[in-house]
Parts: structure tokens; sequence; C-alpha cells
């Protein structure tokens, strides 16, 4: 008859790979080897703190024992010198008679071991009679039963053979250095545990921050870019991550959104003069070969494509200026030469758009830049005055204020909206919503490039009425 083997399926719980998974991850994570340096470091602490009071405490009753004794011992053998034998065996008879209630034992004996006296009846058993410390069994009688209690004694030779022992029962001592050691090591096992509970949540706690990191940064990578590591508000390494982090995503939000304006924003820019230049070059195709209207349709696809040129070679300056490439040509520059020169090539301009310029320049406002990029910037501001103002002043000025040199052009038109003025920096951005206006968005954002070139700003105020444009550098002193 065969035998059957019953095999016995445990199920396991079905939290237990989550379990499982949790506690190796754990376990791999730089946080939980950072929580058990911890933990042994405290350990190491506790447990040479429990060493050292150990130590102390349980020998200090040994030691103290050890100097009655010595005390008793040097009383006694002073007695002697002074009365002799017969006065020490008195003196040990009346210290031995009755309970002193300090448990101390006196025994005298003779040269062959028999007792004179004492409180106890004979020499101990097994306990060597050289002079020095003894340990030995004292037995006594404690609620009827013989019990046998450790003693500490020490020995005192006497001339002619006799000996003195003084001892004392220690099991007081003993059962105190006993509940010293369990106190103690239950004290041990406590801190430990807590040491190992606080290493375990600081662990956890650290692990839970650096996950709430790696969610956030898979949801923004996924395409979520509004997503934010939370911020407890605690003020520690981990809220200052989270702010840099949080900053970090905000710039990369607003990077993409204006990529994505800039992405429309061209291809409308884009695709109505390249629709013009196309439907122009097809009308010079198929219509009769008369000189006048082809040349026309020619001279003005060649301006469509000039406009184009343009708005690729701003784009191209940008790009430049940003990348820092530019670098070579930085000399030492007075900004009022840069204004007059402006002036001199822009004032019949303005005249014949029915403006006036004025300029105020002081002497001396020297800067380290680029002087061709410089007369870009200001030519893209006085180009901007000049197409939306519609008439009366321009101010261009350059001067010295707190450090910094400015410079400045100020016209009387209908200026920027304060809400606007960060967003008219970017490429391709116009308050013209039709875009019927010429022009393609870069003069403002070429113009700050051109200022961060110089490790400048730009500024845009309210000139009550119009817009009052200023670039502002860090004055070199000459």
């Amino acid at each position: 008859m065969g035998i059957e083997k019953l095999q016995l399926r445990i199920a396991r719980p079905w939290f237990a790979p989550q379990l499982f998974g949790s506690v190796r991850r754990l376990v791999r994570t730089h946080a939980f080897r950072l929580a058990a340096l911890y933990f042994l470091v405290f350990a190491a602490s506790v447990l040479g703190v429990l060493l050292f009071v150990y130590w102390t405490s349980a020998n200090f009753v040994e030691r103290q024992t050890e100097a009655t004794l010595d005390a008793e011992i040097t009383g006694l053998a002073e007695q002697y010198v002074q009365r002799g034998l017969s006065g020490l065996i008195q003196i040990v008879a009346a210290r031995s008679a009755g309970d002193r209630g300090d448990a101390t034992v006196y025994l005298v004996t003779d040269p062959e071991g028999k007792p004179l006296v004492g409180n106890i009846a004979a020499w101990p058993a097994g306990v060597p009679t050289d002079s020095g410390w003894l340990s030995f069994g004292l037995e006594r009688n404690v609620n009827g039963h013989l019990e046998i209690r450790p003693a500490l004694g020490r020995l005192l030779m006497i001339r002619g053979g006799y000996r003195l022992l003084v001892g004392r029962d220690i099991s007081d001592a003993a059962a105190f250095r006993r509940q010293v050691r369990s106190a103690l090591l239950w004290a041990g096992l406590i801190a430990l545990c807590i040491g190992l509970l606080g290493g375990t949540v600081m662990s956890r706690n650290m692990l839970r921050r650096v996950e709430q990191v790696n969610r956030t940064s898979e949801r923004v990578i996924t395409g979520n870019l509004s997503d934010r590591v939370p911020v407890r508000g605690t003020s520690d390494e981990f809220d200052q991550l989270a702010a840099n982090l949080n900053r970090m995503l905000d710039q990369i939000e607003r990077l993409m959104t204006a990529m994505r304006e800039v992405t429309d924003d061209v291809a409308h820019d884009l695709k109505t003069p390249l629709s013009r230049l196309r439907a122009r070059l097809e009308r010079a195709l198929v219509e009769p070969a008369v000189d006048s209207s082809q040349s026309k349709a020619i001279r003005a696809a060649i301006d469509e494509a000039d406009r184009l040129l343009a708005t690729f070679n701003a784009l191209l300056s940008i790009a430049e200026l940003e990348s820092g490439a530019r670098t070579d040509l930085t000399e030492a520059l007075d900004l009022s030469e840069v204004v007059r020169s402006a002036a001199e090539l822009y004032e019949p301009v303005a005249e014949e758009r029915g403006f006036f310029l004025t300029v105020a320049t002081q002497p001396g406002v020297w800067i380290l830049g680029d002087r061709h990029l410089l007369a870009q910037a200001l030519a893209n501001l006085l180009d901007n005055a000049l197409k939306y103002a519609g008439g009366g002043e321009i101010a261009i000025r350059a001067f010295r204020r707190d450090g910094r040199a400015a410079l400045e052009v100020a016209d009387h038109g209908p200026g920027i909206p304060e809400a606007d003025r960060g967003a008219v920096l970017d490429r391709f951005v116009r308050l013209e919503r039709s875009r019927s206006t010429p022009g393609n968005g870069l003069g403002l954002s070429l113009v700050r490039a051109i200022a961060r070139r110089h490790d400048g700003t730009v500024v845009l105020e309210d000139n009550a009425p119009g817009l009052r444009a200023r670039l502002e550098f860090t004055a070199l002193t000459v």
C-alpha cells in the first residue's frame, strides 16, 4: 500500500509581494544606509554609556566594602600592636557579640587553625590561609533555612602562626550588581529599539520626500508640465530642493509655452509673405512680357524676400547673442557718441515723418561693449518710436546714475500697458493682434539680447503719455 504525500499549499498574503518589494527598495536606498549608519553610531554610543554606568555603579559597592575591610583590619592590627594577642581577642570578642547589622565576619585562629574567637564556627572550607584578599561562601540562617552567601574577607597573619580573618557578607552587593546589570540591559534594549525606530522613521521620511520628487519628475516627463513638487514649509534642505525644482519647472513651462507661441507666430508671419511672394512670381510668369508690370512684380517679390531675410537675420542675431558667441569686439566706448551718431542718422527720417529729435547726453558715459550692437539696439528703439508714436518729440539720452550707465529713448505715443511690458520683450510678440503693421515682433527681443550680452537690463516705463525705453549697463570708470 503506497503512502500518499499530502502537500499543503500555504497561500501567501496578497500584500506580501508589495511588502517585500518595498523592503528591497528601502534597503537599496541611500536613506536606509544613512539611517543604518545613524543606528550603528547610536548603538555604539548607548553601549559605551551603559558600560561606563555599569562599571562605575556596580564596582562602587565592592570598592566601598574593600575600603571598609581595609580600615577594619588596619584598626585591629594597631590594637594588636598596642595590646597584644589577648587584647586583640577581647576586641574581636566584643565586636563579634550580638548583631552589628553590617554583616561583618570576625575570626581568630591558633596556628593549628582552631577558632579562638569570632562569630563563625570555623575557618571557611577550601579557603587558603595565605595573607591577602579572600572570597568564600558564608553559611547564614535565613528564616529557618541555611543559605550560602558570598563573602569577601581580608586575612592578617599574626606572630606565632595566629590568623585574623575579617570579612563581610556581599550578597547585597551581588544583588545590587545583578539589579544594575538587568536595569542597564533593559535600558539598552529600549534605547536600541528607540534608535531603530527613529532610524526607520527618518529613513522612511527621507525616502518619501525623494519619492515625491521622482513621481513629479515622471509626470513632467510624460508631458504634465504643470505638476510641481510639494513644499511642506519646513524650510529644510528638501524644501529648498523642491523650491528650486519648481522654479526650474516654471521656467521650462514658460519656455515651452513661449516656444509654442513662437512656432504659431512664425507660421503666421512667414505664411503671408511667402504666399504673396509666390503669387507675384506666378503673376509675373503668366502675364504678358510687359517690362513695367514684370519689373514691378519682381521688385515686390524682392521686397517680400528682403522682409523674410530680415526676419531670419534677426532670429540668427538673437540666437548668436544668447549663445555668447560674440565677445571679440568689446571695447571701452562712450554712449554719448553712440547717441549722437544715431541722432545724425535718424534726424532726416524723423523730420520726414513729422517727428523732431532731441538729444541730451552727459560727457564720459563709458562702458565696455560692442559699438555696432549698441548702435543696432538704439536703432531698433528709434524704429519702434517712429513706427508707433505717430508724431511729436522723440528724446534720446545718455547719462550716468547710481553707478550705472543708461541709454534711453522716450516718445509720446500710445505706450505699452504695464501688464504687457514683460511679454513684448519675447520673440514674435506683437500687441497688434491683427499683425497688419509691418514688422516681425523681433525688435525688442533683439534689444534685450544685446542688453544681456553686455550684462545689462531693459526697462520699459510710462512716459505719461508714451513709452520710455532704457538700457542700463555697468558704468566704466575711466
